[in-house]
């Protein structure tokens, strides 16, 4: 079957299973019956999870996904947020539809059977009816928006930047499978440390999270009671330290990475965000925060451990605004840099024009771009245009495309995947495969 970006967008639909219940519920004798099929239904919803995911006669490479909340008296209107899904500034359209008569509220979209996310719901319990007017409700549901936690139905969860709750994750059937995300049993385990780094280029001292590899696999016997090869450790450089150690489960997966050989033994360096206003003055094409990456933070950690200065092994890699500057680091600074992964850039800045990595005597870093279908419309428009920018100033760019948007649950799997190719004997082959 050939795949289009058209073919992934979430179209509304009513799936198998809701249809079918509100035929009972239509056809049952009286009250008592109403709540034994409800209480059914429940229970059924709970031994297989949600979102409930169906088949569709009509449409194979897709799916009937619906997500479900279980309300009760006082709920009055109940908003799903989805990342990918619907619009932020159309909430409205994100309402769960009510069958009535019960505790039972849904919404169902055809999704392509490719598709990652992750989502949180809230109800809203306020006094009286929902507004009728859409000024005042759009006002209503924004305001809700902060109170979104995960669905009490579905056990795969993920932290929430800088906030208490989770979001809760889904991936369809054909969703690239991601092998080294989650805590694996019976693999040695890597030492994560938290640093304070002077940063006189951010005017700032800052957080940083160090990953080191298990013991015996990378770093000397003064550095790791288990001994190892002594060579010099390739590096990786990560914004949003903060998300990825607070939470986020990258420890587990570079520990799952190493026991496989997927990966060498490496030590991360992860500054923190720190907060929403420090990270939108940092992160994008940032002169400031290229120059704490290439010139404070990569030699702070030289002098403490065995880290290679061969710029082609060592990576920058960011998500979103941390992902424009990755790529502001690495182009900027291809002597200390030489693989850049940059997963759903955000708008904002671009190698044209400027002098950059590739002129000079240091070869071009190689770009690792992952794009989201869902990403947005500037943001993708605006990474797909970076791919020909970036070929015409001599870069090698891997571009690959998932079926999900500008999502943790998406990126985790996407920046494993990328640190195994980027690590791979050699410089890669230009033209890595897409889904697309």
């Amino acid at each position: 079957m050939i795949r289009t970006a058209a073919d992934a967008a979430p179209r509304p639909a009513t799936g198998p299973r809701m249809a079918r219940l509100a035929r009972q519920l239509e056809a049952a004798r009286d009250a008592a019956a109403r709540t034994a099929l409800t209480e059914a239904f429940w229970g059924e919803a709970a031994r297989t999870g949600t979102p409930l995911v169906e088949t569709l006669d009509d449409a194979p490479g897709h799916r009937a996904v619906t997500f479900l909340w279980r309300g009760h008296r006082a709920t009055r209107q109940v908003l799903l947020m989805a990342t990918g899904i619907g619009d932020r500034d159309r909430p409205a359209d994100s309402l769960l539809h009510h069958l009535p008569g019960t505790d039972i509220w849904y919404l169902g979209y055809r999704l392509r059977a490719d598709h990652r996310g992750s989502y949180r719901l809230v109800a809203d319990v306020s006094h009286g009816p929902a507004p009728a007017d859409p000024v005042r409700l759009q006002r209503r549901l924004t305001a809700l928006m902060a109170h979104g936690v995960a669905d009490p139905l579905n056990p795969r969860r993920l932290p929430v930047r800088w906030r208490s709750v989770e979001s809760s994750v889904f991936a369809l059937p054909e969703a690239p499978p991601q092998p080294w995300t989650g805590r694996r049993d019976g693999i040695r385990r890597g030492t994560v440390e938290r640093h304070t780094v002077t940063g006189h280029a951010l005017g700032e001292e800052r957080e940083v999270w160090a990953y080191l590899p298990p013991e015996g696999v990378g770093l000397p016997p003064e550095h790791a009671s288990g001994g190892g090869d002594g060579g010099p450790l390739p590096v990786l450089v990560l914004c949003d330290g903060d998300m990825w150690f607070g939470g986020g489960g990258l420890p587990d997966t570079l520990d799952a990475l190493i026991a496989d050989g997927a990966l060498p033994p490496l030590v991360v360096l992860a500054p923190d965000a720190v907060d929403a206003a420090t990270r939108r003055r940092d992160l994008g094409g940032r002169e400031a925060f290229a120059a704490f990456l290439a010139e404070e933070l990569l030699p702070w950690a030289r002098a403490r451990w065995p880290l290679t200065a061969d710029a082609d092994r060592t990576v920058v890699a960011g998500q979103g605004s941390g992902g424009t500057a990755a790529l502001y680091a690495g182009l900027t600074r291809p002597e200390r840099f030489g693989r850049v992964l940059a997963q759903s850039p955000s708008p904002g800045w671009s190698p044209e024009g400027g002098t950059y990595g590739g002129e000079g005597p240091d070869p071009a870093p190689v770009v690792h771009l992952g794009l989201g279908l869902h990403d947005g419309a500037a943001a993708l428009g605006h990474g797909e245009a970076l791919v020909p920018l970036l070929r015409a100033r001599g870069h090698r760019v891997l571009r690959t495309v998932h079926n999900g948007g500008r999502d943790h649950a998406c990126w985790q799997g996407l920046l494993a995947d990328a640190l195994v190719e980027a690590f791979r004997e050699g410089r890669p082959v230009d033209g890595a495969p897409a889904r697309a």
